[in-house]
């Protein structure tokens, strides 16, 4: 072989080497077994959103084989004042995670650092859209995982149940902060509500009152948010007599249980979490979930097998059944304190929606009367997903305060 021969092979294997190491630094490679990592914004067992997310990791453990978990909870400034949520990452890939869950829109800058500094661990952001092409924030991730399930359907049901309840034709909602996220939520609260309150039991729209107060974060922190049992009390006190819950935790219900033995008619319904009634089921009109085990299930034998890739996934139901466990990210409990005429309707609003029924529909104004969705003019995701403001008859704050 001569010299120049010798010296082209060499250089094609250099070249071939640092191809191959740029393809493995674009994504994780494939493992038999896999530690996946969990940050929870709250604690582990609250009963809403966290408590969610630690379940279907229970549920992933037991329908992949070779996966297993390590986790830290209150991911938060309040509780882990001075560290990051990039920080704790870090820590749960020394521990041998190889994917790591941030289950928090809170944590966003900290999901997306982390994913741009650490090629090779996989990185799942729940709730976000940084690698939405289609977005307003899109961030080329090959190694970021965005899944959110489309709760905008859990909140229409329980605005639907909400109205069909209601004595007093006024429906408060606990809101969190404030941000598209949380508008659009609350606003599919007010749309079921709506859309039940006239079609179902023929009633005037404006008939209606609806009202949203925000306490500034996911759940209580003392000295930083107003106080969500004290939230709860004033929508009893001032004759709401359905507290609907968009934050983690459950004062809404709890509150509304202590009005109902004290003799005042009230209910609620509370968030995230498939058995939350069971803390007031005498109360409880239902719950929307996450139920997020099938989603993460499918993203972990993805990467075990070497085929996944960066997504964004805004799932809907499986309106087959919305409360199948193996299949649908977003479902609705029913619970015991609704009335059998409001069940039967809820079912029925529930197979509306199924069927094609679509609320985000025109005309639609925004709460400051600017035009939203002209007559008969549907929202796209983009519309729905960046709601600037709540919905023309809501009240409660938009924007938050400077």
């Amino acid at each position: 072989m001569s010299k120049k021969a010798g010296w082209l092979i060499l250089s094609l294997i250099i070249v071939f080497s640092l191809m191959l190491s740029a393809c493995q630094a674009a994504a994780p490679t494939a493992a038999k077994a896999l530690t996946m990592g969990l940050l929870m914004v709250g604690p582990y067992n609250d009963k809403g959103w966290s408590q969610a997310h630690y379940d279907a990791l229970q549920y992933v453990q037991t329908k992949v084989p070779g996966t297993s978990l390590v986790y830290v909870d209150k991911v938060n400034t309040s509780d882990r004042p001075g560290t990051t949520a990039a920080q704790l990452a870090a820590d749960l890939v020394s521990k041998g995670a190889k994917v790591v869950i941030f289950n928090s829109d809170d944590m966003k800058d900290d999901a997306i650092k982390y994913a741009q500094d650490n090629k090779n661990t996989w990185v799942i952001f729940a709730s976000g859209d940084s690698v939405w092409k289609d977005g307003k924030d899109y961030h080329d991730l090959p190694n970021m995982i965005n899944v959110m399930g489309r709760m905008e359907y859990g909140k229409m049901i329980a605005g639907c149940a909400a109205a069909l309840t209601t004595q007093t034709g006024k429906i408060g909602y606990l809101g969190p902060l404030i941000n598209d996220e949380t508008r659009r939520l609350a606003s599919s609260v007010y749309l079921g509500a709506q859309y039940c309150w006239t079609h179902y039991l023929n009633k005037n729209a404006a008939d209606l009152k609806f009202k949203v107060t925000w306490i500034g974060f996911w759940f209580n922190i003392p000295g930083f948010t107003s106080d969500p049992s004290q939230v709860a009390k004033d929508f009893i006190n001032s004759d709401y007599d359905v507290v609907i819950s968009g934050i983690d935790t459950t004062e809404g219900l709890v509150e509304a249980n202590k009005a109902a033995s004290a003799g005042k008619k009230v209910w609620a319904i509370p968030y995230d979490y498939k058995d939350a009634c069971s803390e007031a089921p005498s109360v409880c009109l239902g719950v929307p979930y996450f139920n997020w085990g099938p989603a993460y299930a499918k993203y972990m034998k993805a990467i075990m097998d070497g085929t996944a890739k960066q997504t964004f996934e805004w799932l809907a139901p499986d309106w087959t059944n919305i409360n199948n466990a193996d299949t649908s990210i977003v479902g609705f409990n029913k619970g015991t304190a609704l009335a059998s005429a409001a069940a039967t309707n809820v079912d029925k609003f529930i197979g509306e929606l199924g069927g094609g029924l679509n609320l985000w529909t025109g005309p639609l104004n925004l709460q400051d009367t600017t035009a939203y969705l002209k007559a008969g003019e549907k929202a796209t995701d983009q519309q729905i997903w960046y709601l600037p403001q709540l919905l023309q008859g809501m009240e409660g704050q938009s924007v938050p305060s400077k």
